[in-house]
């Protein structure tokens, strides 16, 4: 049996197209409001910081674009509990009377420096706290800018990334669909084969790099190289989807015992059932809602006979699992009546070996 293109499959397509298109176009602006606006200024802050000089005398308390070091006393530290990284809070009150707190990385007690009564240095940008001098030591607050670029930056990255896969994916979902029935096309699967191995090289550039430009080339140099090794494999999918036949030809098991996996029986039948397991032993199909195959089986007849073993198709009825698409479809038919057994790949075997071999054409 034989795919037949028709446009009878766009409809199908059409909602996971939408929907494609509507994620991909709103990762895409938030991808592009991260990369032009939120780390280039985050970059901008860090050279700020590292260049900036400390105030004059004359600057006083209010100026905020150069480094205002304070004395201050330690009141006490506060462990923080609600991070996965070790940090803490250390009070402090300034020469002026002035009470205020800061969140440093590490813990307390393997800082002796950070103990009630002790005197440290702390310094001001920006009017917050940015690094805290305990004696030669410095220790810098989670307001330190540097570095903070990299956060908005891999974000940005990994979200445009995966807004172009979705909708390259959209593209390859509506071009497809006039020409396959399949519900999962291999133009799709190459996209986002590609796209994962870009968003993983995405998630690594800016933490090679100081520099926002080189992280971009780094990453595009990465998108080249995906595309190459892409379209290298572009002409083996094809010819191994050319020909319009999509059997899957699989050896049936021999079963000694009963097995019970995720799967269902579709169609106009008694034993038709979305219960969600099938139990496969000799001579025996049946479904059960029950996952350990003890309860409520409903077995489907001996006149059930096997067809051909197919992918899912976009025309298959309102409720075929996918199973994370590793969903297989054998066609079947009870006395002209057309049936689906729906399970996965690696238990179609059992399925054939429950039901007999597929019927030659």
């Amino acid at each position: 049996m034989t795919t037949t293109p028709s446009d009878k499959t766009a409809p199908a397509h059409r909602g996971p197209t939408r929907a494609y298109l509507t994620v991909g176009i709103l990762f895409s602006l938030v991808a592009a409001w991260l990369l032009l606006l939120t780390a280039p200024g985050a970059r901008d802050d860090e050279r700020a910081f590292t260049t900036a000089s400390e105030c004059t005398a004359a600057a006083g308390r209010g100026a905020s674009d150069c480094l205002r070091t304070v004395k201050a006393v330690i009141d006490r530290t506060e462990q923080e509990t609600m991070r996965k990284t070790p940090s803490y809070w250390l009070y402090i009150t300034e020469a002026d009377g002035t009470s205020t707190r800061t969140r440093i990385d590490g813990n307390p007690d393997l800082t002796p420096a950070a103990r009630p009564g002790a005197a440290v240095d702390v310094t001001y940008w920006q009017d917050r706290i940015r690094y805290v001098g305990f004696g030669s030591d410095r220790h810098y607050t989670n307001a330190d800018p540097r570095g903070a670029f990299r956060i908005p930056l891999v974000v940005g990255l990994v979200v445009g990334i995966f807004g172009a896969m979705l909708l390259a994916s959209a593209a390859a979902t509506a071009w497809s669909g006039r020409r396959s029935l399949k519900a999962f096309p291999w133009q799709v699967g190459l996209i986002v084969t590609g796209g994962t191995s870009l968003i993983l090289f995405g998630a690594v550039a800016p933490w090679l790099s100081n520099d926002i430009g080189k992280a971009l080339r780094l990453t595009g140099l990465a998108g080249l190289v995906v595309l190459a090794l892409c379209a290298l494999a572009v002409p083996f999918l094809r010819r191994r989807n050319r020909g319009g036949d999509d059997t899957i030809a699989l050896r049936p098991s021999v079963l000694t015992e009963e097995r019970c996996f995720p799967g269902l029986i579709m169609g106009e039948v008694p034993y038709a059932s979305s219960a969600g397991y099938l139990i496969a032993g000799p001579g025996l199909l049946a479904t059960t809602p029950d996952p350990t195959g003890v309860f409520h089986r409903k077995p489907a007849p001996r006149t059930l006979t096997p067809l051909r073993l197919r992918p899912p198709y976009l025309t298959d009825p309102t409720g075929r699992p996918d199973y994370d698409g590793r969903a297989v479809v054998l066609e079947c038919e009870d006395n002209g009546v057309p049936v689906l057994v729906v399970t996965r790949k690696k238990d179609a075997p059992a399925v054939l070996g429950a039901l007999g071999p597929v019927r030659a054409e």
